[in-house]
């Protein structure tokens, strides 16, 4: 058996569609009301107005029909006949016509047939609805007959009887249709309309939902659809954006977390590499460095000679340093933290490079908000990771560069923090190398291990603070760090 698909409805087209059918069944419902009672106003105007004519003509000839003068009745009459008055007849007190209208004079349906031949009071009005045959034309009539009673006595003299035609009674309940029928097409109209655009105000949030749901599953959590209302749609709008930016907190937590986890083993690898390294080069090294240096105290040796030794020398302090950088970065000490003010310590920095920044004729302006109180830190730690900042944008400017340190108090995700930042005018970093800086043994530069900043970086993890490379106008990068500022000092030792 094969199974046919339902076809797909959106929400847009069900909520035009029954919000259109349900306002257009009460406005329907209305109308039909009100034409009811219009016809039913108009068919009682129509009696009120044909029983005040009969009740007029039955006074105006109340005393011709006492003297029995038919003839001035029929000559009254005559002239009564007109476009709606069909026909006049009146009767005696035994109900038998004695003055009929000329125009109904052939036919005796009409003419014999009376509703007061029996006993009847002054105040017995009798209706009847029937059709005459007019010039072969039939025509919907309304009969109208009162009895014909001198005021103060019971005696009954007669009654009169007069047809009226209800051709105008159709022809206002028609023009009464039409008007309506016009209002409901007007309120048809403006149904779908409003249907449309009360649609496309519930549907445009909910679109927008599904489309945020779908990035999101494609991982991109930094989508954010506008809250453009305050109702139940707005609220469910506003809790999409809280879940991604949970989600993109949570992503950027994982993917700090797997960057520990894999610097962590990093750190392991090259913590065995290191002890091989101290142990099987190290050692070697120291003699070979010390023999160096007793046969460049030798006073045999001439100038060339001696400029050998010397590239020697350098060669093996340059290794030297290289194991001492290696095994800073491996080794995993606990941090010795206090209240120092991080001025002094950015100051202390300063001045571990201060011979270098003048013979390279560096301009270094320092930009510190003044009265913050002091940081919860390993202060020779971080004076280290300042250390290997500075010298970075040292090495990066040209001579007769510039260096800009600023210190001030911001705000990290609501909670206050202490940033600094380090910028020059110098050669800058590719954009696309912002985070490799960090990694061990990547360097741009035609010298150096690349260690300095991935210390920088694991000594600031350890302190539960942030390094990165920002944008900045102008030639050259710009540093920022960012250590956590605890508001009392139980909240930092804890």
């Amino acid at each position: 058996m094969i199974k046919i698909p339902r076809p797909r409805i959106s929400i847009y087209g069900q909520l035009v569609f029954w919000t259109s059918v349900i306002i257009l069944l009460m406005m329907f419902g209305m109308l039909y009301i009100i034409q009811t009672r219009e016809v039913r106003a108009i068919y009682q105007e129509k009696r009120e107005r044909g029983l005040v004519m009969v009740r007029y003509i039955s006074e105006m000839n109340l005393r011709r029909l006492v003297l029995w003068d038919l003839e001035a009745i029929d000559e009254n009459i005559s002239g009564l006949i007109r476009e709606d008055l069909a026909y006049v007849i009146f009767f005696d007190a035994e109900g038998k016509p004695v003055v009929v209208s000329e125009s109904i004079a052939d036919n005796a349906e009409i003419i014999n047939q009376t509703s007061c031949a029996g006993q009847v009071s002054p105040e017995d009005v009798f209706y009847q609805n029937i059709r005459l045959v007019e010039d072969g034309l039939v025509q919907e009539v309304i009969e109208i007959e009162v009895p014909v009673f001198i005021p103060g006595s019971d005696k009954k003299w007669g009654s009169v009887k007069i047809g009226l035609k209800l051709e105008d009674v159709y022809r206002r309940i028609q023009r009464t249709r039409l008007v309506l029928l016009g209002f409901g097409l007007a309120a048809f109209l403006l149904t779908v309309l409003g249907a449309n655009l009360l649609a496309r105000r519930i549907t445009r949030p909910i679109k927008n939902l599904v489309e945020g749901t779908r990035r999101i599953s494609r991982g991109d959590f930094s989508h954010r659809i506008p809250v453009i209302s305050s109702d139940e749609i707005g609220v469910l709008t506003q809790s999409f954006n809280d879940m991604a930016e949970e989600l993109l907190r949570a992503r950027e937590q994982m993917e700090e977390a797997n960057r520990r986890l894999l610097q962590a083993e990093k750190l392991a690898s090259l913590g065995r590499l290191s002890a091989t390294i101290a142990h099987e080069i190290r050692n070697p090294l120291t003699s070979v460095k010390l023999n160096i240096q007793k046969l460049a105290e030798s006073s045999v040796l001439d100038e060339t000679e001696r400029e050998h030794l010397a590239i020697a020398q350098e060669g093996i302090d340059q290794i030297e340093k290289f194991i001492k950088e290696l095994l800073s970065y491996t080794r995993t000490s606990s941090l010795q933290k206090d209240y120092f003010s991080l001025e002094e310590i950015l100051e202390e920095a300063v001045k571990g490079l201060q011979s270098s920044l003048k013979e390279k004729g560096i301009q270094l302006q320092k930009n510190f908000q003044p009265g913050l109180h002091p940081a919860y830190v390993d202060a020779e730690r971080l004076r280290q990771v300042f250390i290997n900042v500075l010298r970075n944008a040292y090495e990066a400017v040209d001579q007769g560069g510039e260096i800009e340190i600023g210190l001030r108090l911001n705000q990290d995700e609501g909670r206050p923090c202490f940033e600094v930042r380090v910028s020059d005018n110098g050669c800058g970093i590719p954009e696309k190398d912002w985070e490799n800086i960090f990694e061990p043994f990547f360097t741009t530069k035609s010298s150096g291990a690349g260690l300095g900043l991935a210390n920088a970086r694991r000594l600031l993890d350890q302190h539960g603070g942030t390094i990165r490379v920002v944008k900045k106008e102008g030639p050259g990068s710009c540093f920022l760090i960012r250590l956590p500022c605890p508001e009392k000092k139980q909240e930092a030792k804890s």
